[in-house]
């Protein structure tokens, strides 16, 4: 289904300092960062993406590279010096102050890094803040306070002050606070960054398990590549105030767009991000159940391989057969392999690398990708998974074989011999 776009970046500009409106021409026709006089800063250089509804879309970048300036104009926070930004199909730039706050009241949430809690406030009164600004009756807006404090996991600590709370807890408040004002968009600005790192990692989940719930289109930006290639649906790398790349974290890591983004990504944990569905290959051997212990046979033979796997004649995966069951089949005159077919463990395409160690080991044929629906897609053998971990050179068919099949004389005897299918 295709997803509307939530927000739409055009060619944007946001410059500091002296003369901005001269120093987007001055970039425009080609002069870079650098060269621009020194009482001028360019944070944001003719940025264009777009964000798709029910998204999480990170910014990523080092220290400098214009992330925060970006989604602070993003909300308006910072007016943009050139170039447009779109919320829902509504225009952000140029948005008189007052239908721009009325904007943030309903469009447009923020989670900040160091959370900005209301110190004198409880923390149900800090969730409650925005929805009393939009005028919610007090009873209503409390209710809603209590139920979006469970949905964040601060159930029961309502009364408490901010004080009170550990970093952990008191991000969840700002996050509760955004998510109570349920506008559709969320700008998160290094939102988990001062945490603990098991903090953040268990703030960097219950994201997730809210997304799912939510649905929000969420903006979020960090300088952790990790973080980013966990969150992302897809992320965009900015470098000295310019997007380098915009894709899914797969595409970033195995298809980066210059040397700055792969040497970014040279260090990231691939088990975790690339999934099985990324890596995986055509099945070279895969048989209906119809098929017979003679084609299963040959079809074992002529790849080079022990075992096969079967499938429905909609591609759903049964199990699978060895060659030596399939011989015994056919020496007994079966036509079916139906009584030979042994369960075979599947996993799905969004499967992660680093949960295919086991039953790549436990398995005579490679590990077998499905769908939804259990249909077949692919398959992984061992030495794809082991290459894909070490960005190597993608393995010969003759490295794919995982265990050794029958010799080939004695499946050509078997063949040629009268009987049987």
């Amino acid at each position: 289904m295709t997803r509307n776009v939530a927000v739409k970046v055009d060619h944007l500009y946001k410059v500091f300092g002296r003369k901005p409106k001269d120093a987007v021409e001055k970039l425009k026709a080609g002069l870079t960062r650098d060269q621009l006089p020194s009482s001028t800063t360019a944070a944001v250089i003719d940025a264009s993406f777009e964000v798709l509804e029910g998204e999480i879309f990170v910014v990523m970048g080092l220290s400098g590279s214009g992330k925060s300036t970006l989604i602070r104009t993003l909300n308006g926070l910072w007016e943009a010096t050139d170039g447009s930004i779109s919320i829902n199909q509504e225009e952000l730039t140029g948005m008189s102050s007052a239908r721009l706050r009325e904007a943030r009241r309903t469009k447009i949430s923020m989670v900040f890094q160091h959370f900005a809690l209301l110190p004198h406030r409880t923390v149900r009164d800090n969730v409650a803040y925005p929805l009393e600004q939009n005028g919610v009756p007090k009873a209503q807006r409390l209710a809603k306070a209590d139920e979006t404090l469970k949905m964040v996991g601060l159930d029961g600590w309502g009364d408490k002050m901010p004080s009170e709370l550990s970093g952990g807890m008191q991000q969840r408040v700002g996050i509760a606070r955004a998510l109570a004002a349920d506008t559709d968009i969320l700008l998160m600005d290094e939102a988990f960054s001062a945490l603990d790192p098991l903090i953040r990692r268990e703030m960097q989940e219950q994201l997730i398990e809210l997304q799912g719930q939510l649905g929000k289109t969420i903006v979020f930006i960090t300088h952790d590549l990790n973080e980013a290639m966990f969150l992302g649906d897809r992320i965009a790398v900015m470098r000295d105030g310019q997007i380098v790349q915009v894709g899914t974290p797969e595409e970033i890591l195995t298809d980066p767009a210059n040397d700055y983004v792969a040497q970014f990504v040279q260090d990231v944990d691939r088990a975790r991000v690339l999934s099985a569905g990324s890596v995986m290959e055509p099945a070279r051997a895969h048989i209906t159940e119809q098929a017979g212990p003679r084609n299963a046979l040959r079809a074992m033979r002529d790849n080079f391989l022990s075992a096969a796997v079967v499938t429905s004649r909609d591609r759903k995966v049964l199990g699978m057969i060895t060659d030596r069951d399939a011989l015994k089949l056919l020496r007994q005159g079966e036509n079916s392999l139906s009584s030979k077919i042994k369960p075979l463990d599947t996993v799905h395409r969004d499967t992660p690398l680093i949960d295919l160690f086991v039953p790549s080991v436990e398995s005579p044929l490679p590990v077998t990708v499905t769908d939804q629906d259990d249909r077949l897609l692919g398959v992984i053998p061992r030495v794809t998974l082991l290459a894909a971990l070490a960005a190597a050179t993608p393995p010969t068919e003759e490295m794919s074989v995982l265990q050794a099949p029958l010799p080939t004389d004695v499946v050509d005897a078997a063949l040629n011999a009268k009987g049987g299918e």
